[in-house]
């Protein structure tokens, strides 16, 4: 009783040995966890991401000291929609820098309505843009899409804005009393449609 006892234990003892030896390796090539499959897919999105050449967005490279703010999602949407309407005019990511840098200048991406005693007279909206100068109705200067267009329209009738430093394209639009501060934003800008040019 006791051989027949012991050779079952035995028997049992090898069959969970031989169990772990070929389940380990095998447990070792399974499927990834659930936790690590957001990495991959997050990994695999991104190489399928066409980049962005920096050398377009900052042909001449920046000019003096850069600013920077961190954005919302309010304000990363502004982007977005500025990006969709610089497409949407058959314009280059250098004219969404232009765009972005500028808006970034006039309203941090804020799509500003009457500000009232801190208004700069009627400029209302992302570019700041006056209904009184012709730019639009205020409902059109506050529409993201609207106001980027006709900045753009703007844009396209300065000869050579693709060859000018982004500050003097951008004052040749806006016709600003501060028109050296629209370079600061520069890398900003290019940083931002290089993230989201292809998204």
């Amino acid at each position: 009783m006791n051989t027949i006892l012991r050779k079952s234990v035995l028997g049992v003892a090898g069959l969970a040995f031989a169990g772990g030896v070929f389940a380990g390796p095998a447990a070792a090539h399974a499927a990834p966890s659930v936790e690590s499959v957001p990495v991959a897919v997050a990994v695999a999105v991104q190489a399928d991401k066409p980049s962005v050449d920096m050398a377009k967005l900052v042909p001449h490279g920046v000019q003096g000291a850069q600013s920077r703010v961190d954005l919302s999602d309010e304000q990363v949407g502004n982007v977005k929609a500025i990006i969709a309407a610089t497409k949407k005019a058959g314009m280059d990511e250098r004219a969404a820098v232009v765009s972005i840098a500028t808006a970034l200048q006039e309203s941090k991406l804020e799509n500003l309505g009457h500000l009232g005693d801190r208004n700069d007279h009627d400029s209302q909206g992302l570019f700041q843009q006056r209904p009184s100068s012709g730019w639009g109705t205020v409902e059109q200067i506050t529409d993201p899409e609207y106001s980027t267009m006709a900045f753009l329209k703007g844009l396209k009738q300065v000869d050579g804005w693709q060859d000018m430093p982004l500050t003097k394209a951008a004052q040749t639009v806006q016709v600003s009393a501060y028109p050296d501060h629209y370079a600061q934003w520069e890398q900003q800008a290019a940083d931002l449609v290089a993230e989201h040019w292809n998204s």
